[in-house]
């Protein structure tokens, strides 16, 4: 079932996602970042209820790969996975499994004309969503110093970051992926195998296609999208995005007898050796799950927390 995914790419923690979320026969599915239906092909092989599911992605790309779940009674929505979620919200629905991997695929870092890494000369864009006005370009050439400076190190966590911003403003106009790592490169001396522009790409990804700012809104409603007993997890790949996740999580799930979720995943799931050797991409992949409290488990705690 769902075999027919052409693109390359390997889903990330996928075995940790099955084992944490353990899709059952006939729940519904939601994913909120379906790309090419690595993880989708996964769930919905347990599930077996593909008229169940909806797969929402911003990548018109993205979208064409992923026609087969369609036709196979799957519901896709093509839109970023904010505005995806407060729709499904406004329209009351909920879902047994949600399902984020909020990071970029290998198939577009391996896309030089969608400008997202540094290996390949490609032009300066990084937008997930091609319908979206602000690019990489637009950032690099169009932002003065002390703000361009600031996104790098807010972002980026780049501690040279007024040193990199001085020498892209002295180096403007710049227009392709590997213009703009050499000049990074050229101020940031190389130091062990991550290139100095690591981390200023990743700002600039962070920024153009506001990643943080959708997981924030996000998290809230993919709690409320939960039906009772279902079970939430999101993929990150930087400290920012995982302390997000992770102080959300904290902040609805607990002890107390009024917390309406239950974290299934203490600390965050990482990739085994195996994995990280077969796919790279996974080094940096951090998994945390939660569960909805439904009634009757709330009745059992209630009841045990009398009994001491």
């Amino acid at each position: 079932m769902h075999s027919k995914i052409t693109t390359q790419h390997v889903p990330v923690l996928l075995d940790a996602v099955l084992g944490h979320m353990q899709p059952k026969k006939s729940e519904s599915y939601l994913d909120v970042t379906a790309g090419y239906g690595g993880h989708a092909s996964a769930v919905l092989e347990r599930t077996r209820a593909p008229g169940q599911a909806v797969l929402v992605d911003r990548d018109d790309t993205a979208i064409a790969a992923l026609q087969h779940f369609e036709h196979d009674g799957a519901q896709l929505m093509h839109a970023d996975f904010l505005s995806a979620s407060q729709e499904l919200a406004q329209a009351g629905r909920q879902f047994d499994l949600v399902l984020a991997d909020i990071g970029v695929s290998s198939v577009h870092l391996d896309d030089a004309e969608r400008g997202f890494s540094f290996r390949a000369e490609g032009p300066l864009d990084m937008r997930m969503d091609k319908r979206s006005k602000v690019t990489a370009a637009t950032i690099v050439n169009d932002m003065d110093e002390p703000e361009l400076a600031s996104l790098l190190r807010r972002y980026g966590e780049e501690i040279q970051a007024r040193k990199i911003a001085r020498a892209i403003v002295s180096a403007r106009p710049i227009a392709t992926t590997t213009q703009l790592a050499d000049v990074i490169a050229s101020v940031l001396p190389r130091r062990g195998r991550v290139h100095p522009a690591t981390k200023s790409f990743q700002a600039l990804r962070i920024a153009v296609n506001d990643e943080l700012g959708q997981l924030e809104a996000a998290l809230d409603y993919w709690l409320k999208l939960l039906a009772p007993g279902g079970r939430l997890g999101v993929i990150t790949f930087h400290s920012l995005e995982d302390r997000i996740v992770k102080q959300a999580f904290a902040r609805v799930s607990g002890e107390r007898y009024d917390a309406d979720y239950r974290q299934l995943t203490k600390k965050p799931v990482t990739a085994s050796d195996a994995e990280i050797a077969s796919n790279p991409r996974a080094r940096s992949a951090k998994l945390r799950v939660v569960a909805k409290i439904n009634k009757q488990e709330r009745n059992d705690q209630y009841a045990n927390s009398r009994k001491k």
